[in-house]
């Protein structure tokens, strides 16, 4: 199984909601769907970095003599509590780990930040469940503190954001958790990435279009239409092409979420 990335890249997975109830938007994946990419990528010699691994891999030096040529990294952002019930025991039964980015304001808590697109509103991993899923080698790291847009921020309210949410990380989970931060809706740019610089995050991790730099990190997301065993933006084809850019236009609307939560008062 070839994927759509130079060697020199190392392709990240994002992925959000893994079953449970049906929703109006788009990024919630089937359970079924999900565990058959998962294993069809192991069959195919996959295998997936930690974040450690992930950063380690883009130091200087030769990254074969590290990790496997045929490694990605899988994200999954919100840090829903299903991930725990779906997700991660099919990760663990293949081998495979994952980073979780969370909305540190909302661990334990329903996502009252988002717009209801299910009947009833939906948990998020607690700290106890997150705690025993890091001992068992999975990752976690930053989707700032209420999972605001930050480049509708001021520079004061978008620091409190990214350091506020690193700081309940490294005190909860010690410094590795502390590295990295996934921006919310993908949204970012050069003060975005400054003041991420300046609050201790070493990496970041934007949307598919980002330009690979350490703050600016690509990432290709699967969405409820990915049903096949491998997810449109990981082909080499004209399929692929046309995931990457289908995938791409649907995170460039989620603008239109920011929108409804401003109007709402949420933001």
């Amino acid at each position: 199984m070839r994927l759509a990335h130079p060697a020199a890249i190392t392709p990240v997975l994002c992925y959000h909601r893994i079953g449970g109830p049906l929703e109006l938007g788009v990024t919630r994946v089937g359970r079924g769907p999900f565990a058959r990419q998962m294993t069809a990528l192991a069959r195919a010699g996959w295998k997936t970095l930690t974040l450690q691994q992930f950063a380690d891999r883009r130091q200087p030096g030769d990254p074969a003599l590290r990790v496997p040529h045929s490694a990605l990294l899988l994200t999954f952002d919100d840090g829903y509590a299903s991930l725990a019930d779906q997700v991660y025991p099919i990760l663990a039964d293949l081998g495979f780990t994952a980073t979780t980015f969370l909305i540190t304001d909302y661990v334990g808590r329903l996502n009252t930040w988002d717009v209801r697109y299910t009947r009833q509103r939906l948990p998020h991993l607690g700290w106890s469940a997150i705690e025993r899923w890091q001992q068992r080698g999975f990752w976690f790291a930053s989707h700032s503190a209420s999972h605001a847009r930050l480049t509708w921020l001021a520079d004061d309210h978008a620091m409190d954001e990214l350091a506020r949410s690193r700081d309940a990380l490294v005190r909860r989970l010690g410094p590795g958790a502390g590295r990295a931060v996934a921006y919310p809706f993908g949204a970012r740019d050069e003060r975005v990435e400054r003041l991420a610089r300046a609050a201790g995050y070493e990496l970041g991790f934007a949307g598919v279009r980002g330009d690979a730099t350490a703050l600016n990190i690509p990432r290709v997301p699967v969405y409820t239409w990915d049903a096949g065993s491998v997810p449109l933006g990981l082909r080499d084809d004209g399929w692929g092409l046309l995931g990457r850019v289908v995938a791409h236009l649907a995170n460039r609307c989620a603008v239109g979420t920011s929108v409804m939560l401003n109007v709402s008062g949420k933001r």
